[in-house]
This record gives C-alpha cells, sequence and structure tokens, in this order.
C-alpha cells in the first residue's frame, strides 16, 4: 500500500531522506583517514564525529518541538536545507575546521530531518500502514551500514573523498521533489499553531548546552559536569543512578552506543594507518560488522519471549565488549586486520542482540502520554552516548594512539554488562 499511489512518491522520497542521511552518518567513517590525512587535521578526527552527533540532539529536539507546533512542511524543509548546506561545506572544505563546520551542519539537519519526516507521516499515511513505513526507514538505516562504508571507499579510490558530500547534493534534490506534494496543505491553520512554550524552549536550551559541551569536552573535561546536568531534563529520573527498569535501559542504549561508535571510527583508521590497507577495504570491515548488528536483530525477532530479555541483553553486551576488547588486543599487539574483523563481527552481533530489545523496552515502560518523551530520551542519549565518548577517545589518542580509545570503549562495553543486568525489574518482565 505504502508502494502505490497516492503515497508512492512520498515513500519513495522519505525513504531517500532517511537513507542520505544515515549514508553520510555511516559511510564517512571509512574514508576519514584519507580526509584528514589531506586536510592535515588528525588532530580534529574525533571532533568531525563527534560535532555531528551532538548536532543532531539540537535538530532532534528543535525540529521536532516545531514541526509538533506548526506542522511538518517548513521544519522539514529547513532542516533539508541545512543538511545539504553542511554536505557542500564538507565537500568543499580546503581545511579542517571547515569541515567540521560542515559536519555539524549535517547532524543538525539530519536530525531535523528525522523527526520532520515522523510528523509528515503521522500526516500522510493511514495508521495500518505506519508499521510498513517504519520499517522501510529502519531498513534505510541499515542498508547504509552494509554498503555505505564500502561505497564511500571505492568513491574515494576512484574519485575523491569531497564527492561522497557533493554527490549526495543532487540525490537530495531529487528526493526532496518527491515528499513535496505530500508537504501541501500539511501545515496547521495561522489560528491553530500553538508557539513553543517555555518547556519546549527549556528542553531546546538544555539540548544546545549538551551539545556544545559534548565538543567542548575534547579539551576540558569539565564539561562532562556541564552536559550531565543539561541532560537531567531530558532523560527519565534515575538514568545517572543506573535505577532498575526505564533509566537503566535508557543509560545502557547511551552506554553501548559510546563502545560501539567509539570503537568503529577508530578501526579503520587503524588498519589504513597501521596496516597500509585502502579505505575500501577498511569499509568492507566495516560492513561486517553491519552484516553481524542486521542478523543478530534478526534472531532476536525470531527468539522474541523464548528467551529472557535480561539474559540476551547481558549476552549482547559480552559480545560487544569482547569486541571492543578484540580490537584493543589488535592495536596492541599488532595481531592479523582479520582479528579486528572478527572482532568487529562480535560487536555489531552485540549491538543487534541488545539494540531491537532497548527499545521493545522502553515502549513497554512508558505510560500513556510518555512515549513520545521516553523515545526521545533513548535517542538522545544514543546520539550524547556515541559523541561523549569520541570527544573523549580524541583526546585519548594524542597519549596513546589506538590503545587508549580502545581501552576506553573495552571498559565501557564491561559497564554495559553490569547496566543489562537491571534493564527489567523482574525477569519475567517484558520479554521481546
Amino acid at each position: 500500500m505504502i508502494l502505490r499511489p497516492p503515497l508512492l512518491l512520498t515513500t519513495v522520497g522519505s525513504w531517500s531522506l532517511v537513507f542520505l542521511a544515515a549514508f553520510e552518518s555511516l559511510a564517512v567513517t571509512a574514508v576519514m583517514p584519507d580526509i584528514t590525512a589531506d586536510l592535515d587535521g588528525r588532530g580534529l578526527y574525533s571532533l568531525a564525529f563527534s560535532a555531528a552527533l551532538a548536532a543532531a540532539v539540537v535538530g532532534m529536539v528543535g525540529f521536532g518541538s516545531w514541526a509538533d507546533r506548526r506542522g511538518p512542511t517548513v521544519p522539514l524543509l529547513l532542516s533539508i536545507v541545512v543538511f545539504a548546506a553542511g554536505l557542500l561545506v564538507s565537500g568543499t572544505s580546503a581545511g579542517m575546521p571547515m569541515f567540521v563546520a560542515g559536519r555539524f551542519l549535517q547532524g543538525l539537519g539530519g536530525g531535523g530531518v528525522t523527526v520532520a519526516l515522523y510528523v509528515l507521516v503521522a500526516m500522510v499515511y493511514p495508521a495500518e500502514t505506519h508499521i510498513k513505513i517504519f520499517g522501510a526507514f529502519a531498513s534505510a538505516w541499515v542498508l547504509p551500514s552494509m554498503v555505505g562504508p564500502f561505497v564511500a571507499g571505492l568513491v574515494t579510490t576512484a574519485l575523491s573523498w569531497h564527492w561522497v558530500f557533493l554527490g549526495v547534493v543532487a540525490l537530495v534534490a531529487v528526493a526532496t521533489v518527491m515528499v513535496l506534494p505530500a508537504l501541501r496543505g500539511r501545515d496547521r491553520p495561522p489560528a491553530d499553531r500553538v508557539p513553543m512554550s517555555g518547556q519546549d524552549w527549556g528542553r531546546l536550551a538544555r539540548a544546545a548546552v549538551v551539545a556544545v559541551s559534548v565538543v567542548a569536552m575534547t579539551a576540558t573535561p569539565f564539561a562532562v559536569v556541564v552536559a550531565a546536568f543539561a541532560l537531567r531534563g531530558l532523560l527519565p529520573q534515575g538514568t545517572f543512578r543506573l535505577r532498575r527498569g526505564l533509566p537503566a535501559t535508557v543509560a545502557l542504549c547511551g552506554v553501548a552506543a559510546g563502545v560501539y561508535y567509539g570503537t568503529d571510527v577508530y578501526l579503520p583508521l587503524l588498519l589504513h594507518d597501521e596496516y597500509g590497507l585502502p579505505s575500501w577495504i577498511s569499509g568492507m570491515t566495516l560492513t561486517t560488522g553491519a552484516l553481524a548488528w542486521a542478523a543478530a536483530s534478526a534472531v532476536q525477532a525470531r527468539l522474541g519471549d523464548r528467551v529472557d530479555t535480561r539474559i540476551a541483553m547481558m549476552t549482547g553486551g559480552v559480545l560487544l565488549a569482547g569486541g571492543a576488547a578484540v580490537e584493543l588486543a589488535t592495536a596492541a599487539w599488532h595481531l592479523p586486520a582479520v582479528v579486528a574483523a572478527l572482532g568487529w563481527c562480535a560487536a555489531g552481533a552485540g549491538m543487534g542482540t541488545m539494540f531491537p530489545r532497548i527499545s521493545t523496552l522502553v515502549l513497554a515502560y512508558s505510560k500513556p502520554g510518555e512515549a513520545g518523551f521516553n523515545t526521545a530520551s533513548k535517542s538522545i542519549t544514543d546520539a550524547v552516548g556515541g559523541s561523549a565518548t569520541l570527544a573523549v577517545t580524541g583526546s585519548l589518542f594524542t597519549v596513546a594512539p589506538f590503545v587508549g580509545p580502545f581501552a576506553l570503549t573495552t571498559v565501557l562495553g564491561l559497564l554495559a554488562i553490569v547496566i543489562a543486568a537491571r534493564v527489567t525489574l523482574t525477569k519475567s518482565l517484558v520479554n521481546a
């Protein structure tokens, strides 16, 4: 039904926008060694990732609240413009500071595109088709994680890393044209528009503080305290205390993201610098992790409640921590590159085991009227956990290249195992 008129163009255009945002978020990892080498910006390597993730938090909160209040048209189109501007800035960068600025714009616009599209779906698609379109959006994230790093590596080898960004701009324009008909008349009438409330502005201010603090973590550890304070109003009570149930579940999402992304961005750099492998091969290594993630997610869907949630979550934590530990051992003792690939398969399987159940638990713990806040909290901890870890690993990389970042993510992996034991109040609660 979603691939038939009158929804066909909207479905293809929306899916394409999600896919392109995901592609830029995931594929760039494989070519960052070439970019930083070309721009002489190795010192800002991790900032290029953390800036995008931190900006996505602001985009999700700001554009999401705006779309709820006035309708999706203007917020979606503006977020697309910001995202495209980020692609142009990054693709034409002659220095690393300009490239980081472009990545920030990509994150800001990409976060806005995601939430504004969700508001559009609620207006355009019948309720019975929501599961289909959201399933399609999920595939739009999975596919880039499988092929994106490899494709980006090939483009960089055959042409230039610049085209990994510039080549996407035209595709964004085409996707936007497809969505335009569905946007007509979707904004609320002027008399029905609700201005941003004090709570909305407060959440946006907190999100901005979090984003700035995450970026500042590369320079001062004090920024961690500021970010934690700002997050308090954006997360369920008890999240920092790892209270059993929903708070621990949300916290696990952030810690697991820190382990995965904090390791993921340095793995291709390790293979490039220490093993001399080209970008397309290191991209294939990242693809193995993505494939393992997808396969483990499919296994969890089939197992369902036949496996206790707590056991499944702890198993995923062990696989994730083990994968990070393998990368640490590879960097410390210069083990064969194939060992790093196998370790990354384990880490991907760990994420695929945990994340479907995390999403299910968050919804199961949500009371009526809380699902939106709790789901946003999960997304925020995902982004902040990854970006904060990248900020810290960037400092560690200057002191102990590769070993320092991988040691931190291994420790976080062990913490993930501990938190996984606290995600359910009882063993029988919410088996997904």
